[in-house]
């Protein structure tokens, strides 16, 4: 069952992506999946959207960790060949971009994912912060022509003021 994000977000789907029910296409627990049109090599490219509130202490660096350590668990072998922080004090983020090979549709494939991870305040309490974490997630070969749109995309993320009215 996917899950819900901790505080509501807005946004727009890069032209021709399109969305897919997460227990469907392999993603359970995340609230949010959409699908690039052209797959490569049978993989089809793909952006994720979850998130879960964060907890006080974290910085942006220990959530993304957390996350290389689970795809450690799961994948052949994982490297991080990128990271940058962005963001305010109070509502930080990171970016990180992932090389991994792991084996997806019986297929043993060299991916690269982009991992945004954006800081928000609870619009119910503004001590609580929550952590909506988007990834795009395509082959080595296909990330030149999805990472335009991702960041399309991304230009387009914000929090959902009218979800509490």
């Amino acid at each position: 069952m996917p899950t819900t994000l901790p505080v509501p977000i807005e946004f727009s789907l890069p032209e021709g992506w399109r969305p897919a029910p997460p227990d469907e296409v392999g993603a359970p627990g995340v609230a949010f999946v959409v699908l690039h049109p052209q797959p490569d090599a049978g993989f089809t490219a793909n952006i994720t959207i979850d998130g879960d509130f964060w907890p006080d202490e974290a910085m942006p660096a220990d959530v993304a960790d957390e996350a290389v350590q689970r795809l450690r668990e799961i994948a052949e072998s994982v490297a991080v060949t990128s990271r940058g922080e962005l963001g305010s004090g109070a509502e930080p983020g990171l970016v990180q971009r992932l090389t991994l090979s792991a084996v997806t549709g019986g297929a043993r494939r060299d991916l690269v994912q982009a991992q945004v991870y954006l800081a928000m305040l609870d619009p119910g309490s503004s001590h609580k912060r929550a952590v909506i974490r988007l990834i795009l997630t395509s082959t080595a070969a296909q990330e030149g022509s999805v990472v335009g749109d991702f960041q399309e995309f991304l230009r387009t993320v914000r929090p959902d003021t009218r979800a509490g009215a």
